[in-house]
């Protein structure tokens, strides 16, 4: 079947993979936003007992999908990987410390006589939520705003040094911060990351006092992601972009160019409008009425950061668009065709994929089964003390 499609066509499939498997991870995320608001809506220990509890149950998902996305990119954009990975060592090492002490700290927390006592833990959850939403937001965003390295194929015949992919500034990756399109976007994945942990805690606990801080929190997390994000967007779009010749493949600077990838490709248009209407409709529906509508909310808002997610992918890859810029040399700028595995291996990858609706009916059936009831204090006070 795969093999009937041309290069070109399963180079977008695994792009869309890709897009899809970055999406969930922004959805689950919420993990680290509720990390965050453990002291803020927790003002008991039972409290938090219940907030880590309830995140306890799904941190899992959201490990196994960024290492998952990680994966996935390495097989199909090798290019990419060892450019970005291997050149932007520094950010991605700052980002992923943050989830090892997580996994720590969900391991250790409850455990009797630990080192370091559950406070301490605690924390560790706290950095986490923090350093991991920010610095994946500020990396994710590269892919507009571009990165500084060089890409040299003829560097494969130099058997001494056989290196193609080269990070030519000595922060490796650091620098991302110093542009604040990228903050912005760090930030914004931040406070969305929050509003779906308060949101996600209204799903899953059934205690008042919890239910009224997460509507609150939701309420105090929207405002400034839908300021920083409008802002993203606003800066992407009125700066050149990158684009790429069908026919030559160099690569140019084109004004407005993330603009015209939107209205040149309406669906797309159509995934971010209705991405962004689904948030705020995810987070109205508690602020009406909490009691009612407080676990319809999250699902909502977690559709609608799918949506919006894809949708920035889809801009950032498609439509001869150069989706990790070189800002050193245009030309050592990674497109989905430049920077593919070979043929062979996308079509022997193609047929793995497959499997990948059973691995979500698992997941589903997994996170329903997780999921049985509310968690409450009376709980808490018999066998739920696994984290």
């Amino acid at each position: 079947m795969f093999e009937l499609l041309s290069t070109e066509l399963l180079q977008a499939y695994w792009w869309c993979i890709i897009s899809v498997l970055g999406s969930l991870l922004v959805f689950l995320m919420f993990v680290q936003g509720g990390q965050t608001l453990i002291y803020t809506i927790g003002k008991t220990e039972p409290e938090r007992k219940m907030l880590v509890n309830a995140l306890g149950r799904k941190w899992e998902f959201t490990f196994t999908t960024l290492v998952t996305f990680g994966g996935a990119f390495f097989a199909s954009f090798p290019l990419f990987y060892s450019t970005s990975f291997g050149g932007a060592y520094w950010v991605w090492m700052a980002i992923l410390f943050p989830f090892i002490i997580q996994a720590v700290a969900y391991e250790f927390r409850s455990k009797p006589n630990n080192l370091l006592g559950h406070k301490t833990y605690e924390w560790f959850l706290i950095i986490n939520g923090l350093l991991g939403t920010l610095l994946l937001g500020t990396a994710v965003a590269t892919f507009f705003t571009g990165s500084s390295f060089l890409v040299d194929r003829s560097a494969l015949t130099n058997l001494a040094d056989p290196i193609i992919s080269r990070w030519m500034n000595p922060a490796h990756g650091l620098e991302a911060l110093l542009n604040w399109r990228n903050v912005a976007l760090g930030l914004s994945v931040f406070f969305l990351a929050r509003v779906l942990g308060s949101l996600y805690f209204m799903n899953t606990i059934a205690d008042e006092e919890i239910l009224l801080r997460s509507r609150k929190q939701v309420l105090f997390n929207i405002i400034p992601f839908v300021v920083l994000f409008l802002a993203f967007l606003y800066g992407i779009m009125i700066r050149p972009g990158f684009a790429v010749h069908p026919d030559t493949g160099v690569i140019y600077g084109e004004m407005n160019k993330y603009y015209h990838n939107l209205v040149q490709m309406p669906i797309v248009m159509m995934f971010l409008a209705s991405g962004v209407v689904f948030v705020l409709l995810g987070v109205a529906l508690p602020l009406v009425d909490p009691v009612k509508n407080g676990s319809s909310g999250f699902w909502y808002a977690g559709a609608g950061t799918f949506l919006t997610v894809f949708a920035l992918f889809c801009m950032a890859g498609f439509n001869n668009t150069a989706y990790y810029p070189s800002g050193y040399n245009l030309q050592s700028s990674l497109t989905i065709y430049n920077s593919s595995s070979s043929r062979y291996t996308l079509v022997a990858m193609s047929y793995v994929s497959l499997m990948v609706p059973f691995v979500a009916v698992y997941v589903w059936f997994a996170w329903r089964a997780i999921n049985r009831r509310k968690i409450d204090a009376a709980e808490m006070d018999g066998d739920g003390h696994a984290y």
